[in-house]
């Protein structure tokens, strides 16, 4: 098979309009859009209006493919997408996060130019509770088969043993003929199985030498060549083993593996809804240094370049898959379909997912109350089914919020289309939870999942899932693990605060397996759900427009890591040194907007340059004794360890430096970590995180002030404008939740010091960035390869 880039030389416009606008995919028309107060997106949405986009793409194929099989792969188009060729409407698809393929081959006319038509739906709001992007936001490719030919997706590689390594290779293909299978490594052919009779299916074994096992650590990978006739087509996969059991729980190739997980939405920050390889990749290795091994993809499958980037870094996938079931979240969500679509939609994502060693579980709702439910738990297991039947290996949950469970059954925050209609935005769901949480705190809620009537609501549905997905039930861990000894328990959604505890139950309760926080990197809409935000940065605290992203990432909207994220990179054991951050002492004891999804606003920085003599809030994660710390090497504090992993002090700021020293029981020293002010002088750094790009790849440049020697400085503002030559400026844009200005243009403010900026390569050139204020002027260049 060969796979065409089709994703050059489309057109868009607004349904309606008639002049169209050239671009190439990905693509999202959303972000593009105003903000406005008549958006009925509104909170969730981050006051974005939404319409209906029409794209377009004229094209001549080679006549080379004359007599081959054609077909179109779409892997998401927002929402309700029909495609049409030459007028012609060939594909409906509802659902806004799945892949789906669309047969060209009896349709194409050669010899002229072709029109594909793709429409994009958006205008029916409010149908999702966070930011979704609107068009082909996703790439698309055109796959060119011979008439004898390997299916789509016709290729399932599974582990059935790591000692020896034999992977079960079974192939799907159209007609009967000649197969052969071969198995490379990054550089040789490890296993050549010739000259095998296919007639339509054959399952293989194949044992190979001395193999390296995928795992987080490690993440080996291997590539299978299946050649039927002249068709070739090639997979990736990992070998490796999963399995769940209440005793044992989780083990990856017979160890247990604790899931360390961070949930996540489907968006790149400042890119909106644009799924690029570069930002996927970079998203992960952002995670993963700071002490996550698994991600949920809250709440829709994965692209493909995700599930690339968690295979070749070693980032475990819990892939979910939808949001809602029968009972709406939003007036014109995916309810409206889930009943006649979830079977195409749970093949479609088994399917892409199978042969990623990542994937290690599927979810198939969050926080839907059907789960209460006898008719729900009913929809769950025909799911479940359809799960089994496409992937038998991989056990299948859903993120039940418990407390919302028993508010639901007695009639709170139930939907109704009335409601909807009087209130757009009236809190109805996972909302309503939320938006309870947001008022009474995190220890309420968890305290509340205790109740015997949170029990009644979730034992039934928990009985039929192989694993039991707690939303904020870690209160109920212990006991629930003594009461239903076969059930093995998963921290699905969890407050960021509770880290180190769930690492601390996991040492004593087999069967709970992991945790994924609520978030691990912020996202656009489902507006200041998780923000700690001040005044300075924010007009109001009423979550109206110009308020975009919800600022509740333990990494922010931009990537910089907060406080919170060194806090977890602790609690996780996966960091010796203590680490240091700090409240903004420009703000020391000011009060910012609620959430309890944030358990700190704290940065890593001591430059807080002219603030000298005013009260500081620093806070050390470290689980050693206790703590020592020092400010220009005099000791201002000692603190013992006692519940959580986090020291607090109250300090007086002074320029200079800041240090924690962590000791053990026998007062030996363990570690010690120092930030340092910066100094005086002010420039704009440029710092790409690539030195080379290649023509059409992405690079993120970080923009910032700091002194010569590279510290930001988080009291420094004042808008930066870019002009790049031989790049297109994608998104450049700050990581504050409320941010008026938008990413779209070249001109943006720094939050705390530090913007950023996305660049697409146009391949004429290294690519040169001059930054200004109107002060301070700087440059750099990025070399093309």
């Amino acid at each position: 098979m060969e796979i065409i880039d089709f994703n050059k030389d489309w057109s868009y416009r607004k349904l309606g309009d008639s002049d169209l606008q050239r671009i190439d995919l990905p693509h999202d028309a959303m972000i593009l859009e105003k903000r406005d107060i008549s958006s009925r997106g509104g909170v969730n949405s981050g006051w974005i209006l939404a319409n209906d986009y029409e794209y377009i793409k004229v094209f001549q194929l080679n006549e080379t493919l004359k007599g081959k099989i054609l077909t179109i792969e779409f892997e998401s188009v927002y929402h309700n997408a029909e495609v049409y060729l030459n007028d012609e409407l060939l594909m409906y698809r509802p659902y806004g996060y799945t892949n789906f393929y669309v047969d060209i081959t009896n349709k194409y006319i050669w010899g002229k130019d072709n029109i594909i038509r793709v429409i994009a739906r958006n205008a029916d709001q409010p149908n999702s509770r966070w930011y979704s992007g609107t068009g082909i936001y996703r790439p698309v490719h055109l796959l060119v088969q011979d008439k004898k030919h390997i299916l789509i997706n016709g290729i399932k590689i599974h582990t059935k043993s790591i000692n020896p390594a034999i992977i079960e290779v079974k192939v799907t293909t159209n007609d009967q003929g000649n197969l052969t299978l071969k198995v490379f490594d990054d550089k040789n052919c490890l296993v050549n199985e010739e000259n095998h009779f296919i007639n339509e299916s054959k399952t293989i074994n194949m044992e190979i030498e001395n193999a390296k096992l995928w795992d987080v650590e490690h993440p080996n990978l291997y590539r299978l060549e299946a050649k039927f006739e002249d068709d070739i087509v090639s997979e990736e996969f990992g070998i490796r083993t999963i399995d769940f059991s209440s005793e044992n729980g989780f083990l990856l190739n017979g160890k247990r593996t604790l899931i360390l997980g961070a949930c996540i939405h489907h968006d790149n920050g400042i890119l909106g809804a644009k799924d690029y390889k570069e930002a996927s990749y970079r998203k992960i290795k952002l995670l993963k240094e700071y002490g996550y091994n698994a991600i949920r993809s809250a709440h829709n499958p994965l692209s493909k370049s995700m599930l690339d980037a968690c295979s070749h870094l070693g980032m475990m996938v819990m892939d979910e898959y939808v949001d809602m079931w029968y009972i709406h979240k939003t007036k014109y969500d995916y309810a409206n379909y889930v009943l006649d679509w979830y079977k195409q939609d749970i093949k479609d994502m088994c399917d892409k997912d199978y042969n990623h060693p990542c994937v290690i579980m599927f979810s198939l709702g969050n926080e839907v109350a059907e789960t209460g439910q006898k008719k729900g738990i009913e929809f769950f297991k025909l799911m479940k089914e359809e799960c089994k039947k496409h992937d038998s290996e991989k056990p299948v949950t859903t993120g039940v919020n418990i407390f919302f469970n028993y508010l639901h059954s007695i009639g709170l925050g139930f939907y109704t289309d009335e409601k909807a209609e009087k209130n757009p935005q009236a809190k109805v769901g996972s909302a309503f939870f939320n938006d309870l949480t947001g008022k009474f705190g995190a220890g309420f809620m968890k305290t509340m999942a205790q109740l015997p009537g949170c029990d009644r609501k979730t034992r039934d549905c928990y009985k039929e899932m192989d694993v039991a997905g707690y939303n904020y039930g870690i209160n109920r861990y212990i006991h629930d693990s003594k009461k239903y000894s076969n059930r093995i328990i998963l921290g699905s959604e969890t407050f960021c605060s509770d880290a180190y505890a769930f690492f601390e139950y996991a040492k004593i309760i087999p069967s709970l397996i992991g945790d994924f926080v609520w978030a691990g990197m912020d996202y656009l809409g489902e507006v200041g759900v998780g923000s700690w935000e001040y005044k300075e940065y924010a007009k109001n605290f009423n979550w109206g427009p110009g308020w975009v992203s919800a600022g509740s990432g333990r990494i922010d909207l931009i990537g910089n890591p907060l406080g919170e994220a060194f806090y977890t990179k602790v609690a996780f054991d996966k960091e010796d040194k203590p680490q240091i951050a700090v409240v903004p002492v420009s703000h020391t004891g000011e009060k910012h907007s609620p959430s309890a999804w944030k358990f700190s606003n704290a940065i890593p920085s001591w430059s807080w340059n002219g603030l000298d003599g005013k009260k500081a809030y620093v806070e050390v994660y470290s689980k050693a004794e206790y703590i020592e710390l020092f400010i220009n090497d005099q000791l201002v504090g000692k603190k013992r360890f006692k519940k959580n992993c986090r020291f607090d002090f109250n300090v007086i700021y002074k320029t200079g430096s800041i240090t924690a020293v962590a000791y053990d029981k026998n007062h030996h020293e363990i570690g010690r970590n120092t930030l340092f002010s910066a100094k005086n002088d002010t420039i704009i750094s440029l710092s790409p995180e690539s030195l080379s790009v290649s023509k059409d790849e992405l690079v993120f440049v970080n923009v910032a002030y700091t002194d010569q020697d590279g510290i930001f400085k988080p009291l420094i503002k004042g808008k930066i404008t870019l002009d790049i030559e031989n790049g297109e400026l994608l998104a450049f844009g700050h990581a504050c939740p409320f941010n008026e200005d938008g990413y779209n243009s070249n001109t943006s403010d720094v939050y705390y010091g530090r913007a950023l900026a996305v660049i697409k390569a146009n391949g004429n050139g290294d690519i040169k960035i001059n930054a200004t204020n109107g002060e301070i002027s700087s440059f750099q260049t990025i070399k093309l390869q």
